[in-house]
């Protein structure tokens, strides 16, 4: 039986998870959730599952939760504190983090630096420092399997060409990894893009996710975060990385290999299945999502994505070309850039010119920065961006 601890339980990733646990009764033990300010439903789940570990984000709901449970678990700090203890605990084995933002970084280097096999639903960190993540992996035997549903694809395409977590030469096997997109709320929707509204653009057209990320989609920013991932989980140039829209998100992702053949992972738009393959690794076991009926799929459409009209596709493209701590600018930009749209401060076709003010302002070199580096850049950029913001 597998121990699992759970950062991020009561957003939609984690309710999956627990989700594909509760369909799978004796294969999994619930150690440990934590959650950013939603007590009642961390406590609820707490109690379901039996948590042996807890933790809430914010102060205030740490003492609401603490209330609710009235006992019935050990506490752990509040704030990154208590993220970095669950994900470090030794009555855990894996470490499913769905965090927003570049808050997991601190939890994800906690787990890796504890041996843990990390699911790894939160992008962000391998996008501020994937390399330096993936090194570190290797030093203390730990591995990263990825939960979102393209990068997941990928990773399972390429399982028997990878026997060890390190990619090594597994670059030289992969041509290019095809790497789909639904294409967001706007990739149909025809004339400016000025006028959009938050809801308009929290409406993804397959996917039901957070704010952070469905925004993300809107923006193809998403798409751009995870080429970075998956060039930094696979040893990847950016070359080898195509990008296609794909509106039906059946195929979740290809990989052409060095002679030509295609292998692509298919199936329903469900993220309960990438979550459980990440969970359950390297085993397949039983079906917890409808299975996929190609014939009422119909038409299955691939089209080159518009780099002119997502701009944010464009700006990851130069991040990931500059390397160094050029993603890590990125990242932070896009994150005060969204939650300024979010709160209405700025329009949706703001949110790149904030990041591309932000990426010109970064007077970095190429070199790979070290972690406390990166989180040094992490905080010039956020504040960088605010003030970009600010100006418009």
């Amino acid at each position: 039986m597998k121990r699992i601890a759970i950062l991020g339980s009561t957003g939609s990733i984690g309710v999956n998870a627990l989700h594909v646990v509760s369909e799978m009764p004796g294969e999994f033990e619930v150690a440990g959730l934590a959650a950013h300010s939603n007590s009642k439903l961390l406590a609820q789940q707490a109690r379901k599952h039996h948590a042996k570990l807890v933790s809430a984000f914010e102060p205030e709901a740490a003492v609401r939760l603490k209330a609710d449970l009235n006992g019935h678990a050990k506490h752990l700090p509040s704030g990154v504190e208590g993220l970095v203890e669950m994900a470090s605990h030794p009555s855990v084995d894996v470490v499913l983090t769905s965090l927003v933002g570049g808050i997991g970084f601190a939890p994800l280097l906690a787990a890796i630096r504890a041996g843990k096999t990390v699911a790894l639903a939160n992008k962000e960190p391998m996008v501020m420092a994937g390399q330096q993540f993936m090194k570190e992996a290797a030093k203390f035997g730990a591995r990263i399997i990825p939960v979102d549903s393209e990068p997941s694809a990928i990773f399972q395409c390429v399982q028997g060409h990878l026997p060890n977590q390190a990619a090594g030469d597994l670059s030289k096997l992969i041509r290019r990894v095809l790497l789909t997109a639904s294409g967001g709320a706007f990739y149909k929707r025809e004339g400016s893009l000025d006028d959009v509204t938050v809801e308009e653009a929290l409406n993804h057209p397959t996917w039901k996710m957070g704010k952070k990320i469905t925004l993300d989609c809107a923006t193809l920013m998403n798409k751009g975060f995870e080429a970075i991932e998956i060039m930094n989980l696979f040893s990847l140039k950016r070359e080898q990385v195509e990008i296609l829209i794909h509106p039906q998100s059946i195929m979740h992702s290809g990989v052409e290999f060095s002679d030509g053949s295609v292998l692509a992972q298919m199936s329903p738009p469900d993220m309960k299945l990438p979550i459980q393959y990440a969970m359950t690794y390297p085993a397949r076991t039983k079906r917890v999502i409808e299975p996929l009926d190609l014939v009422k799929a119909g038409s299955l459409t691939f089209l080159k994505p518009d780099f002119h009209r997502f701009p944010c596709l464009a700006l990851a493209n130069e991040a990931a070309t500059v390397g160094g701590g050029m993603p890590a600018v990125l990242n932070a930009a896009d994150e005060v850039a969204v939650s300024a749209f979010i709160a209405g401060r700025i329009k949706f076709t703001d949110i790149p010119k904030i990041i591309e003010a932000t990426m010109k302002k970064h007077n970095g070199n190429a070199d790979l920065p070290g972690f406390d580096e990166v989180l040094e850049i992490d905080a010039w950029a956020k504040a960088a961006a605010e003030e970009a913001a600010g100006k418009l």
